[in-house]
């Protein structure tokens, strides 16, 4: 009865309200229902009602919380490598003072030979000259840097695991890019209270010269070959280097105290920090 009624009120309506006007309103109805057909199904998809089973942004669109304190300074702001992770992503800070220099060697007290500064084309030679004066009374190599040279850095730490020298970087210290594989050739390795070690893609640089071009990707493939090769064969977990291939070569990839353990670069704590 009731519906018979309102389909009697309908037609009348029709009836009063022929033409333009009665198929503008079908229309509206028609887009108004497929609008929020849309939009709930949209938002079922990206998480926009809230749905806690929702995938997260992807990282492209996230926004960056790494920031540098200052040059030559490690970051304290951290951001996640990958959604869920909890290792840290930084942003690479910029050298200066001793850092930013070429790597130099001062031997101390204790048979510690100190390198620090830059690792550059020559520091190989430059450490190979300082152990063949020195060599006898060196017994661990100390680092601050903020790397450098590859290839420089295997021929120090294939040095270092030939004399057989233990290597540290000591408390608030700073060894990233290349220099954890001058790390890693120590027969022990050490890392004192907030020592940062990290790692980074490594890049092949374009030769300046007037020669053949040369297959910068053919030769970065080589050099990670190279250095995968080394790291095994020094005893380090070889996730050491899959963290530095996935990270940009602006970035760096910060190992946590728990991480350079598990993951065999250090093997012990050095004396002063087992001693507090």
């Amino acid at each position: 009865m009731a519906t018979s009624s309102l389909r009697q009120r309908f037609l009348a309506w029709l009836a009063d309200n022929p033409g333009e006007g009665v198929l503008r309103w079908i229309f509206r109805c028609i887009v108004t229902v497929t609008i929020a057909v849309l939009a709930a199904d949209l938002a079922s998809k990206t998480g926009w009602l809230g749905n806690p089973g929702a995938p997260a942004a992807p990282d492209e669109i996230r926004q960056d919380l790494s920031s540098s304190d200052s040059p030559g300074m490690v970051p304290s702001i951290l951001s996640p490598l990958l959604p869920g992770s909890d290792t840290r992503l930084m942003q690479l800070p910029q050298p200066d003072g001793a850092l930013a220099q070429a790597m130099t060697f001062e031997l101390v007290g204790g048979g510690r030979l100190m390198a620090t500064g830059t690792i550059t084309p020559g520091s190989a030679q430059a450490f190979a000259a300082e152990i063949d004066r020195r060599g006898d009374y060196v017994k661990t190599v100390v680092l601050n840097s903020p790397g450098g040279s590859v290839i420089d850095a295997l021929a120090i730490g294939r040095l270092i695991r030939a004399r057989k020298f233990a290597t540290e970087v000591e408390a608030g210290k700073y060894c990233a890019s290349s220099c954890p594989l001058m790390f890693a050739g120590g027969i022990e390795r050490r890392a004192g209270d907030r020592a940062t070690i990290g790692v980074h893609q490594i890049a092949a640089i374009r030769s300046a010269t007037n020669g053949p071009p040369r297959d910068e990707m053919s030769i970065a493939q080589n050099i990670s070959a190279r250095c995968q090769r080394y790291l095994g064969e020094m005893g380090v977990d070889l996730q050491v280097w899959m963290h530095a291939m996935e990270t940009p070569h602006g970035k760096l990839f910060v190992f946590k105290p728990d991480e350079l353990k598990s993951l065999a670069l250090v093997t012990q704590q050095p004396a002063s920090a087992k001693a507090r």
